[in-house]
């Protein structure tokens, strides 16, 4: 298995070398260069698995044996969720009315970004070790991402990791989880900005190729494909939780809901659905409504600014991972996307071709929704259910009720033509007890663990970022001062 740009202006290169790098050197983001496809045997085999089981069995199609073999494999899967707090690492909740709740937070930080980055950091240390080479990790965070990347690699002798976290934009426990991490190899900066300016300084470093090879810069967003690659199980663990069964010719549909900030979860849904998974995918999103958009009407632009939600870590503009989604809905024509690409680079906005618009509508139903709209959607669920959601949760279930099974589809979702009564999976990114504030708003009681509760009494340490400095300089001279320590 060898991996490709999207932009199609580097060589391929084996899964170590899509691993060890952020964004491609043109600029792209590396994806497999073919798609298994799977056959109705191997996923009837499959339908008996543990979440780590498909984890393994998914992980093994993109690695091959020879670069890591498989019983190193499965140990370091069966290492990176050792941490988890649920027996099975993900839970699906079957509540009322076909709310169905795939729960993927019981990871350390209570985000789903553990169950990938848990497993990332773990390839990450067996290819470190073996080369005796140290990395330099660049992250940018808009909620969620950096505590789990930090988690991941904390006290790692081979790894410094640098997050940039958006001050005032994540919740007080999200930046709690980063500022109270005291490792030597931890850097923390509290950016003067949103999380779509903090990536830009990531950016510039990475374009910068001296720089970046040099000080074996990497990144741990979903940039990194390893990212998107442990996220495909969770489709395959929804589908074969929710299908009635798997005897009957076609396959059942199980429809899934995903709340999506950067497009990467989505992206690895796609990337299920084109390996044969027969599910059909909704993208759900806050009032950063750009992925609707272009769902909708082909509409890939900027807003004015980004709007600040109770779903914060989707507070995103800047959906990276639509460029992967467009790449393999082109049937990878690089050279399109790179046209593309760089045109919405220049200008910030975007029409698509009506062709690939077509395929994109066909591929995603869509949906955003308010505040008022989260706020009613946890409030719901706790009186029918008496169960807690996390705002970006209840993006997913809005859409749930907003939809319900048995009904005909709304018209705003009439790129979909059949009746939804086929079995539907919300994902749950993250676990209510992160959002304090959005549960308070709901006129809810916020249930709190002891380990978030004990973040409040813990050191900090941050470094401020403040508008109007050279964040790409600071970074440069922190990178440049740590790296003077090996």
């Amino acid at each position: 298995m060898e991996y490709v740009s999207t932009r199609g202006g580097v060589g391929a290169v084996d899964f170590e070398g899509a691993l060890l790098s952020g964004y491609a050197p043109d600029g792209g983001l590396f994806m497999p260069q073919c798609i298994p496809s799977l056959d109705r045997d191997t996923l009837r085999r499959w339908s008996s698995l543990s979440y780590p089981g498909l984890v393994k069995e998914l992980c093994s199609l993109f690695i091959p044996a020879e670069l890591v073999p498989r019983d190193a494999l499965n140990e370091m899967i069966d290492r990176a969720f050792s941490r988890f707090r649920h027996k099975d690492v993900v839970h699906l909740s079957r509540l009322k009315d076909g709310l169905n709740i795939l729960e993927l937070w019981h990871g350390v930080t209570y985000a789903f970004k553990d169950l990938s980055l848990s497993c990332t950091g773990q390839f990450l240390q067996y290819f470190l070790e073996k080369k005796q080479k140290h990395v330099n990790i660049l992250v940018g965070t808009s909620g969620d991402t950096g505590s789990s990347a930090i988690e991941s690699v904390r006290g790692q002798k081979n790894v410094d990791i640098f997050v940039l976290l958006p001050s005032g934009f994540c919740t007080q426990i999200q930046e709690l989880q980063m500022t109270t991490v005291i490792e030597d190899n931890v850097h923390v900066f509290a950016a003067h900005g949103n999380s779509d300016e903090i990536d830009e300084p990531i950016k510039e470093l990475f374009a910068d190729v001296d720089f970046a090879g040099k000080y074996n810069l990497m990144s741990l967003n979903s940039i990194n494909w390893s990212r998107i690659m442990v996220q495909i199980p969770h489709y395959f663990y929804a589908y074969f939780q929710c299908t009635p069964s798997l005897d009957t010719t076609p396959l059942p549909v199980v429809e899934i809901v995903v709340p999506t900030g950067g497009g990467g979860n989505i992206t690895a849904g796609c990337i299920a659905q084109k390996m044969g998974l027969p599910i059909r995918l909704v993208t759900v999103v806050n009032s950063n409504d750009i992925i609707h958009r272009t769902v909708q009407h082909g509409d890939f632009s900027l807003a004015e600014s980004v709007k600040a939600t109770l779903a914060s870590a989707m507070d995103i503009q800047e959906p990276y991972n639509v460029e992967r989604i467009l790449w393999l809905l082109s049937g990878s024509d690089s050279r399109l996307i790179k046209t593309l690409m760089e045109q919405f680079n220049v200008s910030k906005r975007l029409k698509l071709p009506e062709d690939l618009h077509r395929k994109l509508s066909e591929t995603l139903g869509s949906c955003s929704a308010s505040d008022e709209d989260i706020v009613g959607a946890m409030r719901r669920c706790w009186e029918e259910n008496q169960y807690l959601l996390c705002p970006h949760s209840a993006v997913a279930a809005h859409y749930h009720y907003l939809q319900p099974p048995r009904a005909r589809l709304h018209p705003k979702f009439s790129c979909f033509s059949f009746l939804s009564s086929i079995p539907r999976c919300c994902l749950a990114p993250a676990s209510a007890a992160k959002f304090q504030d959005a549960v308070l708003r709901a006129n809810l009681v916020p249930q709190i663990s002891p380990e978030i509760t004990a973040l409040t009494a813990m050191e900090t340490r941050s470094t401020p970022l403040e508008r109007g400095r050279d964040w790409a300089q600071v970074l440069r001279g922190w990178i440049e001062a740590v790296a003077e320590q090996w």
